[in-house]
């Protein structure tokens, strides 16, 4: 079944790049080269016109709002990365998510392959506090389908021990 409505078209470029820019630069944007704040704005991207281009002043690197991102250098608009992560986080299917964004699934299983990736090196480390437990584990390997081998082998240790 054909979507009613052509969702990609509901969501604005210049909405998303402004997102962006606020999530990754909360207090102003910088350089990801070197750091430094003392950044100048240097035109638009001719595709993404919605794409701002910046110069640091201090070591002279050109970079924009998608450098060093999950988003840089692949070709679907922002607005269809957004989009799909959206229809990710709503459980959507790799075929359902195809299908909205008008996409061929090969594509979409790329963008939520590298999505997925990019959210878990985002993803702080866990650092385990206080008491910890953990219950004993018993593995046996190589074994499988054949009891009478592990049986054998438990015989043995019980024997050395």
């Amino acid at each position: 079944m054909d979507s009613l409505v052509n969702i990609p078209s509901l969501v604005d470029d210049a909405k998303c790049f402004d997102t962006v820019r606020h999530l990754r630069w909360p207090d102003g944007v910088r350089c990801p080269r070197c750091g430094s704040a003392e950044v100048a704005r240097h035109g638009l991207d001719e595709r993404q016109r919605d794409r701002q281009r910046y110069r640091c002043m201090a070591c002279q690197g050109r970079f924009d709002d998608l450098t060093d991102t999950i988003f840089a250098s692949h070709h679907p608009p922002l607005r269809i990365w957004i989009l799909c992560l959206y229809f990710m986080g709503l459980n959507l299917s790799n075929q359902q998510i195809a299908r909205e964004l008008d996409l061929n699934v090969g594509d979409v299983q790329a963008m939520t392959d590298q999505l997925r990736a990019g959210i878990l090196a985002a993803r702080p480390a866990e650092v385990l506090e206080g008491v910890v437990e953990c219950d004993e584990v018993s593995v046996t390997a190589g074994h499988k389908g054949q009891p009478a081998a592990v049986a054998k082998k438990a015989v043995w240790a019980g024997a050395v021990g």
